[in-house]
Order: structure tokens, then C-alpha cells, then sequence
């Protein structure tokens, strides 16, 4: 009782107090293409973005002095994603991915930064996948998001897809 009174009555420290909304000053992320197709996803690209985002597939990967974990297999990457119930890859477009000092001219390449995103065309940024038995059991392994890019919603993205899969399943 006294906390609830103290509560109403102002008397807790700022700390704790609730404060206003806040605005969020999350950056937009690039356009983005989202494919659930694992055709699309090329194992060296894939390879890549492990890589990139010092992201391991062993239980106990072996880190170098640099604190960067050894490189995926691409016959185990391979394999991993074939027996995937579903991958979730996200490619953006590599030029939108460049500082603006390598854009040519006063308007940049504006043409190429028209063309829609295609895992063609695109780069990958963001990959996850799931694993299920289609009755009782399914997970999530691999999310992840080019660290330039973390913090944009693109992993909740790849997250949302995968769970409605395993809702579904």
C-alpha cells in the first residue's frame, strides 16, 4: 500500500519513475527483398554473412586471437539448409548498403537505386531458418542481420516470418 501511495504521491526517485514515450530514433532499413525460398540463397553468400556477423555453428567454436570464430563448412551449410523446413533469407540493395562519398555525380547512380530488390540483384543481409517434424516440435537457428544493419527490425522480420511458420505447422 505505501508503494502504491508513493507512486501516486511522487515520491519515488526520478529513476524509477515512469517516464514519457519516447520517440523512436530506430533507422528505417533499406528497401528490402524477404524470400522464403531456398534457392535463393547461395551457400558462399550465406558463408559470408556468417562470417560478417562472427556467427558459428558449433557447440564450441573455436575463436582466434582476434576473437573471430572459423568460417562455416559449405558442405555443412550446404546440408543445413537443405534439410531446413524453412529459410528466411533478406537481401537489400548493395548499393544502399555504400557510404554516399562512392555515388557518382551530384545525384548518384538514382537509376540502380531505382530497380526493385531481387535476390538476383540484391545483396544478402539477413538470413534464419527453422526446423519441425510437422506434429509436435519445430525451431528457430541462425537468425541473423549484417551488423550494419542490426537494429533496423530486419531480424524481428526474419523472426515473425519463421514463427508464423511454426504456428502454422
Amino acid at each position: 500500500m505505501a508503494v502504491a501511495g508513493s507512486t501516486y504521491g511522487g515520491c519515488l526517485p526520478s529513476s524509477h519513475r515512469n517516464s514519457s514515450p519516447k520517440m523512436s530514433t530506430q533507422k528505417r532499413p533499406p528497401p528490402l527483398f524477404v524470400s522464403t525460398d531456398p534457392a535463393h540463397v547461395n551457400p558462399l553468400h550465406l558463408r559470408d554473412l556468417y562470417s560478417l556477423c562472427n556467427h558459428s555453428c558449433h557447440r564450441f567454436p573455436i575463436v582466434d586471437p582476434a576473437g573471430r570464430v572459423q568460417p562455416v563448412e559449405l558442405d555443412k551449410l550446404r546440408v543445413a539448409v537443405s534439410n531446413s523446413s524453412l529459410v528466411v533469407s533478406v537481401f537489400a540493395n548493395p548499393d544502399g548498403l555504400e557510404s554516399s562519398s562512392n555515388m557518382t555525380g551530384m545525384g548518384g547512380n538514382w537509376l540502380r537505386r531505382l530497380v526493385p530488390v531481387t535476390p538476383f540483384n540484391g545483396r544478402l543481409v539477413g538470413f534464419g531458418r527453422a526446423v519441425s517434424d510437422f506434429g509436435l516440435t519445430a525451431s528457430i537457428y541462425d537468425v541473423m542481420v549484417m551488423p550494419m544493419l542490426q537494429g533496423r527490425g530486419i531480424g524481428r522480420m526474419i523472426v515473425q516470418r519463421l514463427i508464423r511458420f511454426v504456428d502454422t505447422t
